[in-house]
C-alpha cells in the first residue's frame, strides 16, 4: 500500500507544481491529460525514483557524494527517458502534443531537453533526501482503503479519458 499512496499523492503533488508553475511563469498548457487533479506521469515517476533508489543504491559501499552523484545520473537518464515515452505515448494515443522542447536550445526532439533533465535529476535528489522522510511519516498512516479508493478513481479516471478522447483511427 506504501507504494499506491506514494503514486497518488505525487500524481496529485505533481499536478498542483505544475499548476502553480503555470499560473506564476504564465506557460501555456495545461497538467495532465486526466480529467481529475492529478498527473500520473509524476505518480511513476515518485514511486521509480523511491524504488530504485531503495533497491538499487541501498548497499552502495562508495563515498556519499558519488552516491548522490549517481542517484542524480541515474534518475537524470531513466526519468527523462519516461518523459519521453510519456509523450510518445500521449502523442500517439490522444493525437496531441503536451510538450514541446523543441525551443530549447539542448534538445532531443519534442520530448527531452538537457534543462529539463537536470531538473528531474535534481527533484530525484530533493524527493530522496528532503520530502520522501517527511511524507513517509503521513504516508504509513494512511489507512489501505483510501489507498484502494484513490487508486480506483485515478484508473476510472483513465479508463474515461480514454474512452472520450483516444483518436481510434
Amino acid at each position: 500500500m506504501y507504494y499506491l499512496n506514494c503514486f497518488w499523492i505525487f500524481s496529485i503533488f505533481g499536478f498542483l507544481l505544475e499548476t502553480i508553475c503555470y499560473s506564476i511563469f504564465k506557460w501555456s498548457g495545461e497538467s495532465g491529460i486526466l480529467y481529475g487533479p492529478w498527473t500520473p506521469l509524476y505518480g511513476f515517476g515518485a514511486v521509480i525514483i523511491i524504488l530504485t533508489t531503495h533497491y538499487v543504491f541501498k548497499n552502495f559501499k562508495g563515498n556519499k557524494f558519488l552516491k548522490l552523484f549517481l542517484i542524480f545520473l541515474f534518475n537524470f537518464i531513466f526519468l527523462s527517458f519516461i518523459e519521453l515515452i510519456g509523450g510518445l505515448l500521449i502523442e500517439k494515443l490522444f493525437s496531441t502534443t503536451w510538450w514541446d522542447y523543441s525551443s530549447h536550445k539542448y534538445h532531443l526532439g519534442k520530448y527531452v531537453c538537457l534543462d529539463m533533465s537536470l531538473i528531474w535529476g535534481l527533484c530525484s535528489i530533493i524527493l530522496i533526501y528532503i520530502i520522501k522522510p517527511i511524507m513517509d511519516k503521513l504516508i504509513k498512516k494512511i489507512p489501505s482503503f483510501i489507498a484502494i479508493i484513490m487508486t480506483l478513481i485515478i484508473a476510472i479516471d483513465f479508463i474515461i479519458t480514454i474512452i472520450n478522447k483516444v483518436n481510434l483511427n
